[in-house]
């Protein structure tokens, strides 16, 4: 799911000549009226903005927040934990199991066979293996298979307006973005936001796309001007090429160099999402190339951070080399176990 990595942009300012209502200027609701969201002051101050940022008639906006309901599932499983419930334990090794699997693996080739050129030709154009941009589809849809239940207006609308952890508001300014976008979308004609299924955070489609990444990252596979992720294979991979593409991905480069790293690399790790060290820095500190590496190597002139994955359970902890195309598939989610469990699953799958 690409919550974290559509994160909406700043909308562009509204026409100054075209006769909008005022941005404090409240929509006139009747006393009487239920329309769920819309009867509530924030949402139309929101309806306001969202209008004259984004040049969408008012009536187009209210219509559709006026059919947003509130949706549970997403305020439980987004709220915080109890003060006195345990916090979950990270394990590198429960995690990885549960994508690294057989059926996940198996299903994978098959998906890589069934679209093997679509696949070539994404590599081609956005320089992204056939094999992760497969892991990818494995991890968050099982290929397609479960894309979500939840109305994404629903869920965004709800997260938008009842997030339920008053310490992270700028959670609330990001869904109140994707929401945004998602309703400039449903105006363009791109997504029938009254319809559109997804997870209980707003991802939707095969890739898992947030309505920013939509917006900003998705790709026709035969250079259509609408792009549909719901259905069309082919367009969920041309787009998770191109979200990798442009988020950093850098062709011929692994996701993790082949390094011997010294005894105990912890002080190497800095738990950011931007690489900050060097190949010079690393030698410097004791690591080594793995037995047989070629050098130079292309990965060599490149930034590059070293990676911890904690298996608790064994008192220890994985450490990686990675480059920067580790790094931009922790845009796709913002996660260490996310994206070395990609890079696991797609050498599983095999080329």
């Amino acid at each position: 799911m690409t919550l974290t990595a559509g994160c909406a942009s700043p909308a562009p300012r509204a026409n100054p000549t075209q006769a909008l209502p005022e941005a404090n200027a409240p929509v006139s609701v009747p006393a009487n009226d239920h329309r769920g969201y819309l009867s509530r002051e924030e949402v139309q101050v929101f309806a306001l903005e969202v209008s004259q940022n984004r040049q969408i008639p008012l009536p187009s906006v209210t219509a559709l927040l006026g059919q947003a309901n509130k949706l549970p599932m997403a305020i439980r499983l987004m709220a915080p934990p109890d003060p006195g419930q345990a916090k979950s334990v990270r394990d590198w090794v429960r995690y990885r199991g549960i994508f690294v699997e057989p059926i996940r693996i198996r299903k994978g080739r098959a998906f890589f066979e069934a679209h093997r050129q679509t696949l070539a030709l994404a590599e081609d154009r956005f320089g992204v293996p056939a094999n992760i941009i497969v892991a990818i589809i494995g991890v968050e849809t099982l290929y397609g298979e479960h894309k979500g239940n939840y109305r994404v207006l629903d869920a965004i609308t709800t997260l938008s307006f009842d997030y339920p952890d008053p310490n992270r508001p700028d959670r609330v300014v990001m869904f109140q973005g994707q929401l945004a976008d998602l309703i400039e979308l449903h105006h363009q004609g791109k997504i029938d936001a009254t319809r559109q299924l997804g997870s209980y955070a707003g991802a939707m489609g095969i890739p898992q796309f947030m309505p920013t990444s939509v917006k900003s990252f998705s790709a026709s596979a035969t250079d259509q001007p609408t792009v549909d992720l719901e259905n069309n294979v082919a367009d969920a991979i041309f787009s998770v090429g191109r979200f990798l593409q442009i988020h950093g991905w850098i062709g011929g480069l692994p996701v993790f160099a082949p390094v011997n790293l010294p005894p105990d690399p912890h002080a190497l790790v800095d738990g950011g999402l931007t690489p900050t060290l060097d190949w010079t820095i690393l030698k410097d500190n004791g690591a080594s190339l793995a037995p047989g590496t070629m050098s130079p190597a292309p990965w060599m002139g490149y930034p590059l951070g070293i990676i911890d994955l904690p298996m608790p359970t064994q008192n220890t902890a994985q450490y990686r080399t990675a480059t920067p195309n580790f790094f931009a598939l922790t845009q796709y989610n913002r996660s260490y176990f996310y994206a070395a469990a990609v890079t696991d699953l797609a050498a599983a799958i095999g080329p």
